[in-house]
């Protein structure tokens, strides 16, 4: 699939196709106490520009998160990378619980969707940059010999940032 960087809605839409297939991505709160990023599955709605994910509330990213904190959720492929930028916050959503629980998450939950201990977190997404390059093994060794040759760098894809309010 070919997505043209200058062309923000199709960039825009190629991120989300990729997280709903995909899912998995790691999560941080930025500033603050320094912490490591974690990995997640990610479930997407993109109507309303939140990312949910599962977690225990008394987990360091939990607490860290409180009612939005600054927060990065990193997406990376063999041909795409992003960094959605937003808020964090601890939302308990029975709801959506019900709704994206499935034998994966079960698996990470083993008390279940009715452990006291367990709640949602919410990405209110702000914006994003993702890189995109679908260069082949061919077409990059290519880039590379042209770029030592011509002094340049090579042409392997392109960037764009998404505003996502």
């Amino acid at each position: 699939m070919t997505t043209d960087t200058h062309d923000r809605a199709a960039v825009e839409t190629r991120l989300w196709d990729e997280i709903e297939k995909h899912r998995t991505g790691m999560l941080g709160v930025v500033g603050g106490e320094p912490q490591h990023f974690q990995p997640m599955t990610a479930f997407l709605e993109r109507g309303n520009g939140e990312i949910w994910f599962f977690t225990y509330r008394d987990s360091d990213l939990a607490r860290a998160a409180g009612s939005g904190a600054p927060s990065m959720f990193v997406f990376q492929l063999k041909d795409i990378q992003a960094c959605i930028g937003g808020r964090l916050s601890d939302a308990h959503d029975v709801d959506r619980m019900d709704k994206y629980w499935n034998p994966v998450v079960a698996a990470w939950y083993p008390k279940g969707r009715d452990d006291p201990r367990l709640t949602m977190l919410r990405l209110d997404c702000d914006d994003a940059q993702v890189w995109i390059s679908e260069a082949g093994p061919a077409r990059f060794a290519w880039e590379i010999t042209r770029a030592n040759a011509t002094h340049r760098t090579p042409d392997l894809g392109g960037s764009a940032h998404l505003d996502l309010h």
